[in-house]
């Protein structure tokens, strides 16, 4: 059949130029944008996977320089707990010094107490400038504040915490009593009675140290505890008068201390029970069959008792131990507290402080949330706030204070003053140094390669494989001319309807 009104080869050949012109025109803008998807229609599903890809890597980014940013910061405070960490080693030298009385004039004191003054000055002063933007770091605005704290509770530290109300209570279940060590030597009397011409030689050891000791016959168990207690320096080692004995105890709490007696030389001792040691949970009971006599072998070995640690949890943790020392150190709650004796010994629930706020928060996720959000205190290292409620702080050594060398006063509690000092900066310095390296160091590195794992996948999505398309390319552009040549001649087909015209 031969018609000339609709050229059906013609329309055919019009349609596949176009679709070869179209196929072309996407070959042509993949190569020219590097992209395979440039619009939705061109893979919707890629697309859409492809964008929240792309959000990803956004907040990637900003996660990385975020964690970049909290190093900067921790870095500048650590150059200010340097500097603190230096005046206080040479302050503890300067109390050394001041000490060697004898050989002091009371010019050299008041020189001395006047570089201790200089000293707590500076340390408040770089308490108070180093800072980040017009950020205060180390006086206490970087903190957590606390409140409701339990009359139990004597000292405690907030190190991090993390939580979305508007507070986080802390509380914690005592399941292990704190306890002293001690040993208890009974008598039978209220004074020794010895052989004649002898001698009583103990030697008291404790975590401190140890020192031997010799009555006569007729001390009294007053007379024993006084020299007992006048070398509580040297030992760690209390005596208390209880009746017709002696009850010896370390000063601490916990399983680093200890208390032992050795009966160097017993002297013919008459009466009493002998060396005894107390209940691992009653400090005030001796143990049932524990006797151990003054002129046996035992005691002339040594007799020797350790304190025992707290136990607990805090917030459904297991919590660590140290004497009367409760901590616990986890992702969301990093605390320590240390509870007065009576709570220390008493199996029970307490309900410490509530956290209501501060600290410092570092967004070092993409995610915003809780999970992706990590928090540190740092507290204020000014010198009213080093130091303990149970020793004293910094600033008492300052002129006319308890501590002051120039009177002389109590230089031991002041060196054990400046050591909980010199523990609380350098305890802070490890603790930021461990969250630059072990936190956002980290961190960094495993952003770093999510960002690279996200790139890569996003690529492989959007961006156009030029292998593929230059030969799609190649096909495209010799489809468009076969067809663009064939509607050609489609178009010339209905001229042959002439030679049947004649």
């Amino acid at each position: 059949m031969t018609r000339i009104n609709t050229n059906i080869p013609s329309i055919l050949g019009q349609r596949v130029l176009g679709q070869n012109n179209a196929t072309l025109s996407t070959a042509l803008e993949r190569l020219s944008t590097g992209l395979k998807i440039n619009r939705g229609k061109d893979d919707p599903a890629g697309l859409i996977a492809s964008e929240n890809l792309r959000s990803e890597k956004a907040a990637l980014n900003a996660a990385i320089g975020n964690a970049e940013r909290a190093d900067q910061v921790v870095n500048i405070a650590e150059g200010g707990l340097q500097e603190v960490s230096s005046l206080l080693t040479e302050l503890q030298g300067l109390l050394t010094t001041s000490a060697n009385t004898a050989g002091l004039s009371d010019s050299e004191k008041e020189a001395n107490q006047l570089q201790i003054d200089s000293i707590l000055q500076t340390i408040d002063r770089i308490a108070g400038a180093t800072n980040f933007q017009g950020t205060k770091l180390l006086n206490g605005n970087l903190d957590y504040q606390v409140g409701s704290v339990a009359s139990s509770v004597t000292d405690y530290q907030v190190r991090g915490a993390k939580f979305d109300g508007a507070s986080q209570s802390v509380s914690a279940i005592v399941t292990q009593s704190a306890q002293q060590a001690g040993l208890f030597m009974s008598f039978g009397a209220t004074s020794i009675d010895l052989g004649t011409g002898s001698q009583f030689i103990i030697e008291i050891g404790g975590s401190l140290g140890t020192r031997e000791l010799q009555f006569s016959s007729g001390t009294t168990l007053a007379q024993i505890a006084t020299a007992i207690n006048s070398v509580n320096d040297v030992t760690g080692v209390t005596a208390t008068v209880s009746s017709t004995g002696i009850i010896l105890s370390s000063d601490d709490f916990g399983s680093s201390e200890f208390v032992s007696v050795k009966v160097v030389d017993d002297g013919g001792i008459t009466g009493g029970s002998g060396i005894l040691t107390f209940d691992a949970q009653d400090f005030n009971t001796p143990t049932a069959g524990s006797a151990v006599a003054f002129s046996a072998s035992g005691a002339s070995n040594g007799i020797r008792d350790e304190g025992q640690d707290i136990g607990g949890t805090i917030n459904g943790l297991l919590a660590v131990g140290k004497g009367k020392e409760l901590s616990v150190n986890s992702d969301f709650l990093d605390v320590a507290f240390t509870l007065s004796t009576s709570a220390a010994q008493t199996l029970a629930s307490v309900n410490a402080f509530t956290i209501t706020g501060g600290g410092a928060d570092f967004q070092l996720a993409s995610q915003v949330n809780v999970a992706g959000k990590v928090s540190i205190g740092i507290g204020d290292i000014s010198t009213r706030k080093l130091g303990s409620s149970s020793l004293g702080f910094l600033d008492d050594l300052g002129s006319g204070k308890a501590f002051n060398v120039v009177d002389g006063n109590n230089l031991s509690t002041a060196q054990k003053v400046v050591a909980e000092a010199i523990e609380q900066v350098s305890s802070t310095r490890g603790r930021l140094g461990a969250f630059q390296k072990n936190v956002i160091g980290a961190t960094i590195r495993s952003l770093n390669v999510g960002l690279e794992n996200t790139t890569a996948a996003e690529s492989v999505i959007r961006d156009a494989d030029f292998a593929n398309e230059t030969a799609a390319l190649t096909r495209n552009q010799i489809l468009v001319q076969a067809s663009t040549n064939v509607l050609a001649l489609a178009n010339q087909s209905p001229q042959n309807v002439l030679s049947l015209l004649g």
